[in-house]
């Protein structure tokens, strides 16, 4: 029964995404709108330093920050007791 429901669930996302392929058009992209004004566009180095520098190098100071500003004294994990018989 479990491949039943994963051949239906697969079957089911492939519709989908098919479906949604073929409803967006990407050449309604290229037509340009009323008031549409794209600026320059940015380089390779501008594009990696904006999606995956920037990010990453926020991530580390958040990280960072909650590290070093942990007042939590409770360190060790907690040893339950053994119960008496």
């Amino acid at each position: 029964m479990d491949k039943k429901n994963a051949l239906r669930a697969g079957a089911l996302a492939a519709g989908t995404t098919l479906m949604m392929l073929l409803m967006s058009s990407p050449a309604l992209a290229l037509t340009r709108d009323d008031g549409d004004d794209p600026g320059q566009g940015l380089s390779v180095i501008e594009t990696l330093g904006l999606f995956v520098l920037a990010p990453t190098v926020l991530f580390a100071v958040i990280a960072g920050l909650v590290m070093v500003l942990d007042r939590s004294t409770d360190r060790r994990p907690k040893v339950k007791a053994k119960a008496k018989a």
